[in-house]
């Protein structure tokens, strides 16, 4: 083999940008922020993949923030996305500022934080979860599954996006 052959056939193959950067493995915690709940779910960038986590509590006294630092020590992502709806004409819901103040409570976490169109994700998963229930999955299709399935579709979103 002459010594230059791979300097000639490196340039040929590099990566193209779609393909995922697999020395770079990524965890996220994505979140579909509500008044009552938060759903919350695990997602990585090599499989672009989400699992629910389930929910943290949204109550009159605020955020478990508590819960949420749990789930990062345990999953210690890289960062940190969070649904934001908004109207079929582009315009802000009616969520939009708790969400804010939400994204900069997450900012004691010191991680990268990014937002994504969350619109009809909470219907989708929904749909979802009644159709695997008349499929013959057991258990009812709750609020809080509905919530954490939600967060699945907003960190899948994300992860095919990059």
């Amino acid at each position: 083999m002459q010594p230059d052959y791979w300097a000639w056939i490196l340039p040929a193959c590099l990566r193209k940008p779609v393909t995922p950067d697999l020395s770079q493995p990524r965890t996220i915690l994505a979140f579909d922020f509500g008044l009552r709940r938060i759903g919350v779910a695990v997602g990585q960038n090599i499989t672009a993949s989400a699992s629910p986590l389930g929910v943290v509590a949204n109550r009159d006294d605020g955020v478990d923030y508590d819960a949420i630092a749990a789930l990062v020590k345990e999953w210690q992502p890289s960062g940190i996305v969070v649904g934001m709806p908004s109207h079929a004409d582009g315009s802000p819901s009616r969520l939009h500022e708790p969400i804010e103040a939400f994204i900069k409570q997450l900012g004691r976490f010191d991680l990268d934080i990014a937002t994504v169109d969350e619109r009809h994700t909470s219907a989708e998963a929904e749909n979802v979860l009644k159709k695997a229930r008349a499929a013959g999955s057991r258990g009812r299709v709750s609020k809080e599954s509905v919530d954490s399935a939600a967060a699945v579709f907003i960190a899948e979103r994300y992860l095919s996006s990059r």
